[in-house]
């Protein structure tokens, strides 16, 4: 236990020692932008940003002191949107961009002829958490997944699942399924996925909620990415989805491809991002990043099949200039190497690309 102890403490410290140092060198290019900064940024959204929010946060205010930062993690995507869009944040972390409606609303909030853009910030995955005593290898395919979570497979030793894992000893037990209960980003990025790999079966339409046709026998609706990570693990004969920064020592599946299978790695996750995004602005919105993935093209063994992309969501005006110097500022750090380095050290995310923070640091550097 000490010894555990010790190694955590390790590990803390050398998260701390990159944060330090890569906001030093943020600090060191843009003194004039930076070293004057002081108010409180107000955001939340994104549970899945939680841990990268935190290395930001520790790292952009070490050498900002006069900046306070409030993100709060509790409110899910579709509370960071709700609250963005009536004007209680600067921005809002979340994990799947605006919808038409929700441009809408937020195009209030900023200020004259300026839009709400959406601006991609972190890189992960989807993991497929699961606790089943005896097994700690499981692998499943996008079909069986969708089937599990479609109420379609509903016991532990079906034969699709044996097929996929003949070497398992499978008990004869019912599967639970556990979605989250609120709006959601990871959600949106998971049912996005089985609606593209298993249309067939995912009939469903993908976004932030949860389908409420799905049946909820042996089913559970849990509150935010830590209440499905909390009931899988209390459970047995449980599975769910959750960004992979917060699934702590939860086994996750490999997802099955072409020849072989995918556990979750950075290098994975990074591929698969080369491989699946393509950029899709919103038309007639200047700097905005929407990305959509084609996780169909994720097939083979290097590439993670269920990558998640995360985004700060504000104003390209703000009302107060005050305070989009501010964010600016900020934003500018977390999008840039320094700040994509200290989330990889401290969420075991996936950097974003050098092209995508070229052309982030142009969309933020025309907030006005």
């Amino acid at each position: 236990m000490k010894k555990t102890r010790l190694i955590q403490a390790a590990s803390l410290l050398g998260i701390a020692a990159i944060a330090l140092s890569a906001c030093s060198s943020a600090g060191s290019d843009s003194d004039s932008s930076t070293s004057s900064l002081s108010g409180t940024i107000t955001a939340g959204g994104s549970s899945a940003q939680a841990n990268a929010q935190a290395a930001w946060t520790s790292a952009f205010t070490a050498t900002n002191s006069g900046v306070t930062i409030n993100y709060d993690k509790s409110q899910g995507s579709g509370g960071g949107v709700t609250n963005f869009t009536n004007g209680s944040y600067d921005f809002a972390g979340s994990d799947a961009a605006l919808t038409d409606e929700q441009y809408t609303a937020a195009k209030a909030a900023c200020g004259d002829g300026g839009d709400p853009i959406n601006l991609p910030v972190y890189l992960d995955g989807v993991s497929i958490i699961y606790k089943l005593d005896g097994v700690d290898d499981l692998k499943l395919d996008g079909e069986t997944i969708a089937k599990i979570f479609a109420k379609q497979i509903t016991q532990w030793d079906d034969p699709a699942i044996k097929a996929l894992n003949p070497d398992a000893t499978l008990p004869s037990k019912a599967i639970t399924t556990v979605n989250r209960s609120d709006g959601s980003g990871t959600t949106a990025n998971f049912t996005n996925y089985l609606s593209q790999v298993a249309p067939s079966v995912w009939t469903y339409k993908p976004g932030t909620k949860w389908p409420t046709e799905i049946s909820t026998e042996n089913a559970s609706a849990q509150q935010g990415g830590s209440g499905v990570v909390n009931t899988v693990k209390a459970g047995d004969g449980t599975i769910g989805y959750a960004d992979h920064s917060a699934i702590g020592d939860l086994s996750s599946a490999s997802i099955s491809v072409d020849g072989g299978s995918v556990a979750f790695s950075q290098d994975a996750v990074t591929k698969a991002f080369g491989t699946g995004a393509e950029l899709t602005p919103r038309s007639g919105v200047a700097n905005d990043m929407t990305v959509k993935i084609d996780y169909t093209k994720l097939t083979s063994q290097d590439t993670y099949p269920i990558p998640l992309l995360s985004y700060a969501i504000t104003c390209s005006v703000f009302k107060d200039s005050a305070k989009a110097e501010l964010t600016k500022g900020y934003l500018s750090f977390i999008t840039g190497s320094e700040g994509q380095q200290a989330a990889a050290a401290n969420a075991k995310s996936s950097p974003l690309p050098d092209e995508y923070q070229s052309k982030l640091a142009d969309a933020i550097s025309a907030i006005k």
